[in-house]
């Protein structure tokens, strides 16, 4: 038996460097889907996985996945900087009310992972139960300066459910960019920051983004300082809300420029302590304007109806 001992050992020793190779070796730089893969797969190119869950675990931090050809991918939870790029592929995503289409969890990333960075690019989101949202953020002490970019997206709720096209609740703040995006038909507000204690600062930047049919277009709480540019905002039952709830600083402040707020029930609504500026925007044929915050007009807007009605206006 002592005679075996070292041959022994050497087997131990080289089985626990194949494990770590194996384990080193599973996770790539980029990643693939398929409507026809298998979450079995290493999710390469020749061998794809089947859905964005199977392929996240395989992709190292900072890492990609694309997707090779058109197919619900599923819902998937983010713990790592990671970028799901599905660019001239049709990439779906079903939320029900079990899941929604992307959690984005940034407590659950690793302390090493610094950049805490997400990107999605063409993904199409469809709702069909109650209470999910489309993308979920969330976080505290990791949420800190993170960024969310949401690029050439669709997320339709088909009126099948309560909760938003994009929530972000990261208490810490971080930046959350949306681009080229139409987001539609939300019984929630297509896209909400909330806060559920005041702390960080939250930066929000809307590109060319449609948000039809919503309770809420764009809804916006404490700490938060907004830019919406070349943007669609119409068929909702508010527009653009804006909120402060520290009670006495003006911290949630709001610029629109480029932009249409039409035909919606209530334009723009600010509450005490909140500002919305307002420049070269056409704000038509809102049924109502409400507001105790401040929402100031440059003068050089196309308005009519209830746009900027109210105790509070600077042209």
């Amino acid at each position: 038996m002592t005679a075996r001992d070292p041959i022994i050992r050497l087997l131990l020793i080289t089985c626990f460097a194949v494990a770590f190779a194996t384990a080193a070796q599973a996770q790539a730089s980029r990643t693939w889907v398929s409507g026809v893969g298998d979450d079995m797969n290493p999710c390469s190119r020749t061998a794809p996985c089947k859905t964005f869950a199977g392929a996240i675990s395989k992709t190292i931090v900072n890492g990609e996945i694309n997707c090779l050809n058109p197919g619900g991918f599923g819902a998937v939870t983010i713990t790592k900087s990671i970028q799901i790029d599905c660019h001239e592929v049709y990439a779906g995503v079903l939320e029900s009310a079990a899941s929604n289409g992307v959690n984005i969890a940034l407590d659950s990333f690793d302390g090493a992972d610094t950049r805490r960075t997400v990107r999605l690019r063409n993904l199409n989101f469809s709702g069909f139960d109650t209470g999910a949202r489309g993308i979920s953020i969330t976080g505290s002490t990791l949420g800190v300066n993170s960024e969310v970019y949401v690029e050439d997206c669709m997320l339709d709720g088909n009126f099948g459910g309560t909760g938003n096209g994009i929530r972000d609740a990261r208490n810490g703040g971080g930046l959350l960019s949306v681009s080229n995006t139409t987001i539609r038909n939300m019984l929630g507000a297509g896209i909400g920051v909330v806060k559920s204690f005041l702390s960080g600062q939250t930066k929000v930047v809307l590109n060319n983004v449609q948000v039809l049919n919503c309770a809420t277009g764009v809804s916006l709480s404490t700490n938060t300082r907004a830019t919406i540019s070349d943007s669609v905002i119409s068929g909702n039952t508010t527009g653009i809300f804006s909120e402060d709830l520290d009670g006495g600083v003006i911290d949630t402040q709001v610029a629109i420029d480029h932009c249409v707020v039409s035909k919606n029930g209530t334009g723009f609504q600010a509450s005490t302590n909140s500002t919305i500026r307002v420049s070269n925007t056409t704000a038509m044929n809102n049924t109502g304007a409400l507001f105790s915050g401040t929402v100031l007009s440059y003068g050089n807007n196309q308005t009519g109806g209830a746009a900027f009605s109210g105790p509070v206006l600077k042209t």
